[in-house]
């Protein structure tokens, strides 16, 4: 069940999501998004809710179900 949940939070940038998301770029590192690369809905230390990021800056949390921004996801665990 944890796999489909996980599935529908997973995007690969197409022409239009590239369109759409390189005005703001990746919320977590602040680069570009290219065609073909994999992007997350996560939710991080921003104000608002989940943005895309790239898939190499969030992290998995099973006990909510969704992605989390990997520096926001540290700083939880060090807390």
């Amino acid at each position: 069940m944890v796999d489909s949940e996980k599935k529908k939070q997973t995007f690969i940038i197409d022409l239009e999501k590239l369109n759409t998301l390189n005005a703001e770029g990746c919320a977590a590192c602040g680069r570009k998004f290219n065609l073909g690369e994999t992007i997350v809905k996560a939710c991080g230390a921003w104000e608002g809710p989940p943005k895309f990021i790239h898939e190499n800056e969030a992290v998995w949390d099973a006990t909510t179900s969704s992605f989390v921004e990997r520096r926001c996801y540290n700083s939880r665990k060090e807390g």
